[in-house]
């Protein structure tokens, strides 16, 4: 099984486009030619599961253009997404940020799909697939240092009860890299992909580890990338994986 994760950045692009008229505009703005980019990558390399951070699904940024589901087709995958802050949050009201998303694209059959919410934090979906003999999480946690590790301790819960192989994917925001991640994986028996710790962040000069593509028990690494494209202002992710 084949596993791409990308932090997309709504596919509005990079470098100095980006940051005109005044810094960070790019967020305001659709970028439909860098979508197109994006789609092809992902396409190249054929995932049987797809997880993208920072997803549009249809605001004035995008002309109303669902991110995720655009892909999806183009694919040919089956597309579960949903808004990465809590219920009860202010953001749900906010023209295009109630719009901001993660999301799963997927090959396989699907068994299920969960939303589960961490309480503290900004982000705080935790978006679960369920495929026929794997289980797969994907977060985007918070900037906060102590909101990470409240976050991770509700995540291990999560990985613990599972009855099946668990892979637990997404930008986990750890500016201290695998260091920050240890007590996490070795609790919840957890391990990386990406044995050499390379970083996917900024895209443009990598030095920090901040994506994670992690596997548990009854699962074997067997292929680990990091594509140097650079769509967004992180580096995509690629993972193979077989049962043991």
């Amino acid at each position: 099984m084949k596993f791409l994760l990308y932090n997309i950045r709504y596919a509005a692009g990079t470098g100095a486009r980006f940051n005109l008229p005044v810094p960070g505009a790019g967020y305001l703005r659709g970028n439909f030619e860098n979508l197109n980019a994006i789609t092809e990558f992902i396409k190249s390399h054929s995932p049987d599961v797809v997880g993208l951070v920072e997803v549009d699904t249809g605001s004035i940024r995008t002309r109303m253009v669902n991110q995720a589901e655009a892909i999806a087709r183009r694919l040919g995958h089956y597309s579960s997404y949903q808004c990465k802050y809590g219920t009860g949050s202010f953001n749900n009201k906010l023209p295009v940020i109630r719009k901001q998303a993660n999301a799963f694209l997927a090959a396989p059959e699907v068994h299920g799909e969960r939303f589960h919410y961490f309480d503290t934090g900004i982000k705080r979906l935790i978006l679960e697939l369920e495929l026929e003999d794997l289980a797969i999480f994907l977060v985007h946690l918070s900037l906060k240092y102590r909101h990470r590790h409240w976050q991770l301790r509700h995540l291990h819960d999560l990985v613990k009860a599972s009855k099946k192989p668990v892979i637990v994917a997404g930008d986990f925001n750890t500016f201290w890299g695998e260091h920050e991640m240890y007590l996490f994986m070795q609790a919840a028996g957890l391990r990386s992909a990406n044995v050499e710790g390379l970083p996917s962040y900024p895209s443009q000069a990598p030095r920090k580890q901040l994506d994670f593509i992690l596997y548990g028990r009854g699962l074997r690494s067997t292929g680990f990338e990091v594509p140097q494209v650079r769509f967004s202002d992180h580096l995509p992710l690629i993972g193979e994986f077989e049962h043991q």
